[in-house]
């Protein structure tokens, strides 16, 4: 065994999967940062971060889909109504749940101030959103999480850029509620300085991963014409926005289009979450990706999903080499490539993720003022959070690519702390 690592660790391509697995998140990150600031200059400088100017009032549909939001949807039902928009209403689809739910909601229907669509059988998410989508009259839908709360201002600042008839669809900036425990503020550094960071980003490469299925709007003529939502995808969010940019509707992000959100407060629930994500990554990828990297036409979203491929690998990579390193320490080797100690690379890539997490922090603090209280926590961030996702990525990605994913309906995964919290939305 002590030889066939020393033959490993001294292979040219050992050293060629080192020499990516070190560049991958440096070039990375600078081309995160540096687009990233480039959208700003461009789209948010000397830009209020409040309601934008409205040339019309297109009718809103928000739409809210529940299975089993007792907890919650009260205040969610509560903050939607109270959007500051002259033409809009307020549905719920409740998608066969078996707590209180309904119960909740029908003082709102009783005043005429809701409507309520009910489904007698769970068939998830993307049904739901399909089934409720025949019963709007808006030409507009918002979909929000029944457990999150919109700002007043949402619609204001999404619904402007509606005005261009190839926009199919914009995401709003999701924001975290709970800031309590370590495990709630490494999510408030991710939200901030990875995927909002990102999304500005993917907006100056001209396509985006995905809207945030947490708050995002949606033209309801484009969902129809790419065939409504899928019902087979765990991450329905992911594939409708490829859907849409693979028909060459743009999708946007608007960052003053803000939703406080609840996030998982356990490591098992955070873990379960993640495992759809990346799931439904992979999946996607499978769909969509050999039509996207074969069709010239498509060569805006190459970007994005070549981003999308190697994260995947560099997640792979970061196991397999842990494991080598492991493995040369227990057979008495000193590991290839890595040292106790932070050398150039570790230092760089260091530098880099704090630098990338000030910006990202920079940027959004115009809209969360109390962001940068989170900002200690980036120095412990890539170690746990890194890991983490890594292994979950190389657990997940498999059955996502290989399985067979179109066996029945993708069920709901919406585990939520079992009794409400106090805590209320930071100020802005």
């Amino acid at each position: 065994m002590t030889g066939v690592l020393e033959a490993v660790g001294a292979s040219p391509a050992f050293w060629g999967v080192l020499l990516f697995f070190v560049a991958y998140p440096i070039v990375s990150s600078v081309v995160w940062v540096t687009t990233a600031l480039l959208y700003f200059v461009r789209r948010e400088a000397g830009r209020p971060t409040g309601p934008q100017a409205m040339h019309a009032t297109p009718r809103v549909s928000v739409l809210i889909p529940a299975f089993n939001e007792q907890a919650r949807i009260h205040e969610t039902v509560e903050a939607c109504l109270n959007l500051d928009y002259p033409n809009f209403e307020v549905v719920v689809v409740d998608d066969g749940s078996s707590d209180r739910t309904v119960e909740k909601v029908s003082p709102f229907v009783e005043a005429g101030r809701v409507r309520l669509v009910r489904k007698m059988q769970n068939e998830g998410k993307a049904m739901a959103l399909n089934d409720a989508i025949a019963c709007l009259t808006g030409e507009l839908l918002l979909v929000v999480d029944a457990d999150a709360r919109p700002e007043p201002h949402a619609l204001r600042c999404l619904v402007p850029h509606f005005e261009s008839a190839r926009v199919a669809a914009v995401t709003g900036n999701p924001r975290v509620v709970e800031r309590n425990t370590l495990l709630t503020k490494m999510q408030v550094l991710e939200f901030t300085s990875i995927i909002s960071l990102l999304r500005r980003a993917q907006r100056v490469w001209g396509r985006i991963l995905t809207v945030s299925g947490v708050v995002a709007m949606f033209r309801i003529s484009a969902v129809v014409d790419v065939g409504m939502f899928s019902p087979d995808m765990p991450t329905e969010d992911i594939d409708m926005t490829w859907k849409l940019q693979k028909r060459f509707y743009d999708v946007r992000y608007e960052p003053g289009a803000m939703v406080w959100m609840r996030v998982p407060t356990t490591l098992r629930a955070l873990v379960r979450q993640r495992r759809r994500w990346a799931l439904g990554l992979s999946q996607v990828l499978r769909r969509h990706g050999p039509h996207i990297f074969t069709t010239w036409r498509c060569r805006r979203m190459w970007p994005v999903a070549t981003e999308a491929v190697l994260s995947i690998v560099w997640a792979y990579l970061f196991v397999g080499l842990s494991m080598f390193w492991i493995a040369s320490l227990l057979f008495g080797l000193p590991p290839t490539g890595v040292s106790p100690f932070p050398g150039m690379w570790g230092m760089i890539i260091g530098s880099l993720a704090i630098l990338q997490f000030g910006v990202g922090m920079a940027l959004d603090h115009r809209y969360d003022r109390g962001l940068l209280r989170d900002m200690p926590v980036a120095v412990i961030y890539p170690i746990f959070y890194w890991m983490l996702m890594a292994l979950i990525t190389v657990a997940s990605t498999p059955r996502g690519v290989l399985g067979d994913h179109r066996r029945g309906l993708a069920q709901w995964h919406t585990p939520r702390n079992p009794q409400p919290e106090v805590a209320a939305a930071p100020a802005t």
